[in-house]
C-alpha cells in the first residue's frame, strides 16, 4: 500500500487490453464510483489511465483493483506524474503494448473459427441436427471465452460497452434458435478484437519508437577510466565518450574531438551536422565519424528527446475539438440507439405486425451497430498518428488542438530578424568617397576600429576584413557614442563610425554623402560612415542576409492559400526590402512587442485565424496571442519549448509550410473517417430495422469499419513524406515560373 503524503494526488496506471471506447467508458465509470476519485483520463492510445484523486481516502492499489474488476490488468502503477522529468523516459510508464491475454484470446479465437466451419460443413453435409447445434454452440463459447466475462463486468458497473451488448447479441440469437449467427458473431468480433488490438499497437509503437531512440547507458570517465553505467547514473558534468557510429545518450557540449552527427532524430534534418569543441549535441542524435568526448548539461529525463517525449504523451490527452464533438455525439448515440432497439423488438409484434422471433432478431442486430467504436476510435488514432509522424520530421506539435487549429490557419505572421533572416548582419556593399582611399583601406579602418565593439555590425565588419586576410591596424583609445556609433585612434588619426547622426555633428553631410546614404537605405540597408576629422571617406553598407529556403517556404504557403504577413521591430527600408524579395505584401515595421500583439489580435478580430512565428522569447506574447504560437529553431532552447503551441526544432523555414501541409492532411483523414463510420452506422441502423442486415453482417460491417478507420488514421504517421513531396513539386512550379 502507497503512503499517503497529501490530500491531492494525481497518477498513472499502465493499462492492458484497451484497444476502444467502450473500454475507456467501462474504466471511467469502475473509477468514478470510488469516494475520493475527482477526475479521470483514459487515453485509449497510450494505454494509461490518469486518475486524480485524494489519497486520504484512496490508494493507487485501490485505483487498480477498480479497473481490473471490470477485465483490464494494470502491468504498471504509477510512480508519480508520467511526465515526472526527475524520473526520466526509463522510469515512466510506457504505453500498453499488448491485450491481456493475447495468446489465450488467439486461441480461443481458432478454437471458435475450426467449431464454426466444422458446424456449417455438417449442416450442408446434412448431418444431425444435435451434432451440427453442438459445434456451433462450443463455437460460440469459444469465441465468447473472453467477451462475455468482460460484458458481465460491464453490465455490472452499468457500462454499455461492446463486449456487453455482444454478449446480450449471442445469447439473444441462440435463445432464438439462431446458433449459426451466434457463433459467427462470437468468432467474428473475437478476430475483430485480435486485429483491433494489433493495429493500436503500431500506433502505440510510435511513441515507443521516440523512446528507444535515445540509449539507456553511457561510457563515462571516473577515476581514470571509461566506465559504461546506466544513462541515469551520469551527473550533469560528467565527460562522456561517444565513439563513431554510436548514439549520444545525454545532452552536452563537445569538449574533444570532431565529427558529423547525425540530429534527424531531433531536427528531423537527414544532413549530418559538423561538431567541435563547444559545439551543443542532443541526445538520441548519432555520430558518425569521429570519436567525442562530452560534457553532460542534463540529466536523462531532461534531454531535448525526453522534453519532445513528454510533449508527444501530454499532447494525446489533450482533445482536439473534433475528438470532443465525437465523444459528446457517442455519449448520446449509443443510449438512443440500445433504447430504439427495445422499441422494435417489442412494438412491432405486439401490434401483430410479425413474429416476435423476427422483431427480436432485428433489435439484436441493431444492438451490434449501436456501440459506436469506430466513430470514436477515429479521431484519437488519427491525431496520436499525426503527433508521432510530425515529431519524426521535427515537428513538435503540443496537442490534437494545435494540430486542428494549424490546419485551418489562413494567415501567417512572421517575425522578420531570425526567421525570415539569418539573424547575422553581413556586409553586402563598401564604397569608397575619396579618390585618395580604396573600398580596401576603408574596411581595414573599419575593422580597425570595430575590433573593440561586440555590436552586430561590428562583427561583421571584423568577420570580412578577417575573410579577406587583411593586415588590420592597431587602434587606442577606443569609444563607443551613444546611439552615434564609434571612435577609436589608428596611426594617430581620429577615425569615426557611425549614423548619419554623428555625421552632421561633426560637420561632414555632403549632399553627395546624403544622396548615397538615402541610396542604400532605400535598398534595405544599414549604412555605417567611416570618416576622419576633416572628411568621409567611406561607407559600409550592411544587411542581414536573407534565409536560402525563405522564398520556397513563402511561395509554399501561398500555394496553400496562406496569406503571409510580416510583423517586424526593424525600420521600414530593411523590413520592405526583405518583403519585396520575398514576395510578402503586408509588411508592418518599427514594432514594441506589444504592437505585434495589438495587430495579431486585429487580424483575427477581421476573421483571419493566424498563426504566428517567432524566436519563442521575445515574441512570447505575440506567440501566446495567436491561434497557434510557432517557435523555430528551438531544439535545446527551454524557453521556446515552453512557450509555442508548435515547436520547429530545426533551424529551417520550409518546416513551416511542412508542419502546414501535415495538419491539413491529418484534418482530411478525421473527416473521412468520422464521415465514413457515420454513413456505416447510418447505412446499418436502416438494414438492421428493415431486417436485411443479419446479426454478422452487423458484426463485420461494425469492426470492419473500426479497422478502416485505424488503417485510415495510421496513414498520418507518414504524413511528413507525403508533405515534403508535395511541397517540393509546389516549390518546383513556383521557381518555374519566376524563371520564365
Amino acid at each position: 500500500m502507497m503512503e499517503r503524503v497529501s490530500e491531492h494526488a494525481t497518477c498513472d496506471l499502465q493499462v492492458g487490453g484497451m484497444d476502444c471506447a467502450s473500454c475507456a467508458s467501462a474504466i471511467e465509470h469502475s473509477l468514478s464510483t470510488l469516494e475520493g476519485v475527482d477526475d479521470v483520463r483514459v487515453d485509449v492510445i497510450g494505454g494509461r489511465v490518469r486518475v486524480g484523486y485524494r489519497n486520504e481516502l484512496l490508494t493507487t492499489d485501490e485505483l487498480a483493483g477498480a479497473i481490473r474488476r471490470v477485465g483490464f490488468t494494470v502491468k504498471d502503477e504509477s510512480r508519480g506524474h508520467v511526465g515526472d522529468r526527475d524520473a526520466g523516459p526509463e522510469s515512466g510508464i510506457r504505453p500498453s503494448l499488448g491485450v491481456r491475454g493475447r495468446s489465450g484470446r488467439f486461441a480461443t479465437t481458432a478454437v471458435s473459427g475450426v467449431l464454426l466451419l466444422t458446424g456449417l460443413v455438417l449442416g450442408w453435409l446434412g448431418a444431425e441436427s444435435g451434432l451440427t447445434m453442438t459445434a456451433l454452440i462450443l463455437s460460440a463459447i469459444a469465441g465468447g471465452w473472453f467477451i462475455v466475462p468482460q460484458g458481465v463486468r460491464a453490465a455490472r458497473h452499468r457500462a454499455l460497452d461492446m463486449n456487453f451488448l455482444m454478449s446480450v447479441a449471442a445469447v439473444g440469437a441462440g435463445a432464438i434458435g439462431q446458433w449459426g449467427e451466434a457463433a459467427s458473431a462470437m468468432f467474428l468480433f473475437s478476430v475483430a478484437q485480435l486485429l483491433e488490438s494489433y493495429s493500436m499497437d503500431r500506433a502505440r509503437n510510435a511513441i515507443k519508437a521516440l523512446m528507444d531512440l535515445s540509449p539507456t547507458e553511457a561510457t563515462v570517465y571516473r577515476a581514470g577510466a571509461d566506465v559504461v553505467v546506466p544513462a541515469s547514473e551520469v551527473d550533469i558534468g560528467e565527460t562522456i565518450l561517444v565513439r563513431p557510429g554510436q548514439k549520444i545518450p545525454l545532452d552536452g557540449v563537445v569538449v574533444a574531438g570532431r565529427s558529423a552527427v547525425n540530429e534527424a532524430s531531433i531536427t528531423g534534418e537527414s544532413m549530418p551536422v559538423d561538431k567541435e569543441p563547444g559545439g551543443d549535441v542532443f541526445a538520441g542524435s548519432i555520430n558518425a565519424q569521429g570519436s567525442l568526448d562530452i560534457r553532460v548539461t542534463r540529466h536523462v529525463g531532461d534531454t531535448t528527446l525526453a522534453r519532445i517525449i513528454h510533449a508527444v504523451e501530454e499532447a494525446q490527452s489533450a482533445q482536439a475539438p473534433s475528438q470532443t464533438f465525437v465523444d459528446r455525439f457517442a455519449r448520446i448515440y449509443t443510449p438512443v440507439v440500445v433504447f430504439a432497439a427495445i422499441l422494435i423488438a417489442i412494438v412491432p409484434p405486439s401490434m401483430g405486425l410479425g413474429t416476435w422471433e423476427t422483431w427480436i432478431y432485428r433489435s439484436l442486430t441493431m444492438l451490434v451497430v449501436a456501440c459506436p467504436c469506430a466513430l470514436v476510435i477515429s479521431t484519437p488514432i488519427t491525431i496520436v498518428s499525426g503527433l508521432a509522424g510530425a515529431a519524426r520530421a521535427g515537428i513538435l506539435i503540443k496537442g490534437g488542438m494545435y494540430l486542428e487549429r494549424l490546419g485551418a490557419i489562413t494567415v501567417v505572421a512572421l517575425d522578420k530578424t531570425g526567421t525570415l533572416t539569418e539573424g547575422r548582419p553581413v556586409v553586402r556593399d563598401i564604397v569608397a568617397l575619396s579618390e585618395h582611399i580604396s573600398e580596401e583601406e576603408v574596411l581595414r579602418l573599419a575593422a580597425a576600429v570595430e575590433r573593440h565593439s561586440e555590436h552586430p555590425l561590428a562583427r561583421a565588419i571584423v568577420e570580412l576584413a578577417a575573410v579577406r586576410g587583411l593586415a588590420i591596424p592597431v587602434s587606442v583609445d577606443f569609444e563607443a557614442l551613444i546611439s552615434r556609433g564609434t571612435r577609436a585612434s589608428v596611426d594617430g588619426h581620429a577615425i569615426y563610425l557611425g549614423n548619419v547622426r554623428l555625421i552632421q555633428e561633426h560637420g561632414l553631410l555632403t549632399p553627395i554623402l546624403e544622396t548615397a546614404l538615402l541610396q542604400i537605405e532605400a535598398s534595405g540597408k544599414t549604412a555605417v560612415v567611416v570618416a576622419t576629422e576633416r572628411e568621409a571617406v567611406g561607407i559600409i553598407a550592411i544587411a542581414d542576409q536573407v534565409r536560402s529556403e525563405a522564398n520556397n517556404a513563402i511561395a509554399a504557403l501561398l500555394k496553400h492559400g496562406i496569406t503571409p504577413v510580416m510583423l517586424t521591430g526593424d525600420a521600414q527600408g530593411p523590413a520592405t526590402a526583405v518583403a519585396t524579395q520575398l514576395g510578402i505584401s503586408n509588411v508592418h515595421a518599427k514594432l514594441l512587442p506589444d504592437d505585434k500583439v495589438r495587430l495579431v489580435q486585429e487580424l483575427e478580430r477581421n476573421g483571419a485565424r493566424v498563426a504566428f512565428v517567432g524566436d519563442g522569447v521575445n515574441d512570447a506574447p505575440a506567440l501566446a496571442t495567436a491561434t497557434v504560437g510557432v517557435a523555430m529553431g528551438v531544439a535545446g532552447t527551454d524557453v521556446a519549448l515552453e512557450t509555442a503551441d508548435v515547436a520547429l526544432m530545426a533551424d529551417d523555414l520550409m518546416k513551416l509550410p511542412t508542419a502546414v501541409a501535415l495538419a491539413q492532411r491529418v484534418l482530411g483523414i478525421i473527416k473521412q473517417n468520422i464521415v465514413f463510420a457515420l454513413v456505416i452506422k447510418a447505412v446499418f441502423l436502416v438494414l438492421a430495422a428493415t431486417g436485411y442486415a443479419t446479426l454478422w453482417m452487423a458484426v463485420a460491417a461494425d469492426m470492419g469499419a473500426s479497422l478502416a478507420v485505424i488503417a485510415n488514421g495510421l496513414r498520418a504517421l507518414k504524413v511528413s513524406e507525403r508533405a515534403a513531396h508535395r511541397l517540393h513539386l509546389m516549390v518546383t512550379e513556383h521557381s518555374a515560373m519566376r524563371a520564365e
